[in-house]
């Protein structure tokens, strides 16, 4: 591997011997899982050049930056060469909690959308695409996402396939899509992804996500029927039911008093704190919601489902609310710098091991900047 190009990669002042340790350390994990040498060797070459600075991380590009004078076997890897792509993302997702965890870890769920031209790939029809804002041609991927105060990484992932799809199994068996996989919703996808992390014992303590998982009851209710916190945005005509009768969670902020709203920070950003409006309703079925208000413009408010086993005060939910946005920052890192976006498959199981290889390069970045962090704070506060 190009040792400059990976310390650059990982932040131009990582050493090249600490990058190299590190990253022999990140695919020592998951070596065992690739049958044999060429597999093996190639999923390593696979790794550095998504970790390196070539602009598109594609079979041709990542094959002319292994040597290689074609993407055969690039294709090999991805698509014909046994190895269980299931597997490789159980030992990310114990690489990353080993580097990351924290009782204080926060579970993030969203999607993503991959921009994809023709018919053929594994679950591309014309859909909405948060990413692009608007309805595309592409492949949607439901993604989950730990973060804790010692940073963030990605930790599982389900590409969703549309009704359109399932229901057509002659469509599905030439994408290579399984016969036992049907039809599931995002949510269901979600729930599938934070099963198996609580089931791993990842630790976390809420569970958070965008209105298109907090509007689903049946997300919520298996939340809550297992025990796991939540905090979930919901539509502007979410119903709520307080002791003053039922309403729609915008008609709520109306009625509250000015003393109701406390300015706090959601976290930090680019520019400095996130500083919001915030204010706290209790409803009469032992949930609480979230109202956060721009300062900027007082007519812009985002609404929140939560509950927990316990009451839970505002600003550990303002906390909570200001996690969800690591999963956004995952995204943006992962696709700019390691090619998460970048693949060229149609089949359903070669998107899987390219996006969990992807998962994998950006845990190791994960993993490098927590590690520089640490130094730097210990270095900070030595005599």
């Amino acid at each position: 591997m190009d040792l400059e190009d990976g310390a650059v990669a990982a932040g131009p002042r990582v050493d090249p011997a600490r990058w190299r340790a590190e990253f022999e350390d990140a695919f020592a994990l998951v070596a065992g899982r690739f049958a044999g040498r060429p597999a093996r060797l190639r999923a390593k070459a696979y790794l550095q050049g998504l970790l390196s600075q070539t602009e598109r991380k594609n079979g041709w590009t990542i094959a002319e930056h292994a040597g290689d004078v074609s993407p055969d076997g690039m294709q090999r890897l991805l698509n014909f060469y046994a190895w269980d792509a299931d597997a490789v993302r159980d030992d990310v997702r114990g690489y990353v909690i080993d580097r990351l965890g924290h009782p204080d870890g926060v579970l993030v769920v969203d999607e993503t959308g991959f921009i994809k031209k023709g018919t053929r790939s594994a679950g591309v029809q014309r859909q909405y695409s948060g990413t692009a804002g608007r309805i595309e041609n592409c492949q949607l991927g439901v993604f989950l996402s730990y973060a804790s105060p010692c940073g963030r990484a990605l930790i599982d992932r389900e590409l969703y396939l549309p009704a359109s799809w399932t229901c057509d199994r002659a469509r599905c068996a030439e994408a290579g899509v399984p016969e036992r996989v049907g039809f599931a919703t995002k949510p269901q996808l979600a729930q599938a992804m934070i099963e198996r992390a609580d089931g791993a014992g990842v630790p976390f303590g809420w569970v958070a996500a965008d209105e298109a998982y907090g509007n689903n009851p049946g997300l919520r209710g298996w939340l809550e029927d297992h025990q796991l916190s939540y905090l979930m945005a919901v539509s502007c005509s979410f119903a709520v039911a307080t002791h003053a009768g039922h309403h729609r969670a915008d008609a709520l902020v109306a009625d509250l008093p000015k003393q109701a709203w406390q300015r706090l920070s959601a976290g930090d950003g680019a520019k400095g704190p996130r500083l919001y409006d915030w204010a706290l309703i209790d409803t009469v079925d032992s949930h609480q919601v979230l109202l956060r208000r721009s300062i900027a413009d007082p007519g812009e408010v985002a609404y929140y489902i939560c509950w927990a086993p316990h009451q839970v005060p505002l600003r550990e939910l303002v906390r909570i609310a200001g996690a969800r946005w690591a999963i956004e920052e995952c995204f943006q890192a992962a696709k700019n710098e390691v090619g998460l976006d970048h693949y060229q498959v149609r089949k359903y199981h070669a998107w899987y091991r390219h996006i969990t290889l992807a998962v994998l390069a950006h845990a190791l970045l994960a993993a490098i900047a927590a590690s520089k962090r640490s130094a730097s704070q210990a270095e900070k506060g030595a005599p």
